[in-house]
């Protein structure tokens, strides 16, 4: 459906109109019958995340091994975290899984209660290197906090079973897709409007944003915009029929006294 999608023009500076079909012509081609507007921020903020995850996994995966790995990054010195001990335990059994997830964690033998880690998704330390341009506090040491404690609620409920991508990493990507993205506001060329609806419709979630909310909005059905109007009532005419009636049932009332009345015998004297 969203392939189907002809780009009529920006509007607003901050919405893309567009044409979407809903239903196949019998002649077996697509005819654009509704009208969405596509948010434009939202759109390119779906498809810089769907790209950004993409970038984030290492692109030559160990032969047979059927796993995904995410980039990682080195940290040095390693960051310190303090953990409990079933942590500590529940971490050093998965540590294997772990590195997949682009985590490293050394296990100091004098201690059960601190870990150190020495590589983390390279999007963390991408994240903190924009917080510092920005003149805010380092932020990776929390974000690493968040995910380790994600990763030990999902050991003790899956036993180590990991499908998707770990929220914390989408979190930080979404946040990087959005401050990249188009804004509101930014004027939009016809070819950069069509570049942009083109490379939503391969997106694997084209209808919300990288944080969820939706990406367009469906205005009309044109098809019922198209359809023949409706015959209005002659309302003159109606006027003139309520009237004949009116004065047709005058009359009937008017002979019908007089006929009782004809009918009626003479009063006899006293």
């Amino acid at each position: 459906m969203i392939h189907s999608m002809q780009v009529l023009q920006q509007v607003d500076n901050k919405f893309i109109a567009c044409l979407m079909s809903t239903k196949t012509e019998e002649n077996g081609e697509a005819g654009g019958n509704l009208l969405v507007l596509v948010d434009q921020h939202a759109a390119h903020e779906r498809v810089r995340l769907e790209q950004l995850i993409v970038d984030s996994y290492e692109k030559q995966q160990p032969q047979g091994s059927g796993r995904k790995k995410l980039l990682s990054s080195i940290v040095s010195p390693p960051l310190e975290i303090t953990v409990t001990e079933e942590q500590s335990r529940l971490l050093q059994c998965y540590h294997k899984n772990l590195e997949d997830l682009g985590l490293e964690i050394i296990f100091p033998d004098n201690s059960d209660s601190l870990v150190l880690v020495g590589k983390v998704p390279l999007c963390f330390v991408q994240r903190e290197a924009n917080e510092l341009r920005r003149g805010r506090s380092p932020v990776t040491k929390s974000i690493v906090e968040e995910f380790i404690r994600e990763q030990v609620e999902l050991l003790q409920t899956t036993g180590g079973i990991q499908g998707t991508l770990p929220l914390t990493v989408q979190k930080v990507l979404a946040s990087q897709a959005c401050h990249g993205a188009i804004k509101f506001n930014d004027g939009l060329s016809p070819e950069e409007s069509y570049r942009l609806i083109e490379a939503l419709s391969w997106c694997q979630l084209p209808f919300q944003c990288a944080h969820g909310r939706p990406s367009m909005l469906p205005l009309a059905d044109i098809d019922h915009l198209e359809q023949e109007k409706q015959i209005k009532p002659n309302l003159a005419k109606l006027r003139k029929m309520a009237q004949a009636w009116h004065l047709f049932g005058k009359a009937e009332r008017c002979e019908t006294g007089q006929s009782q009345r004809a009918s009626m015998p003479p009063c006899e004297p006293p």
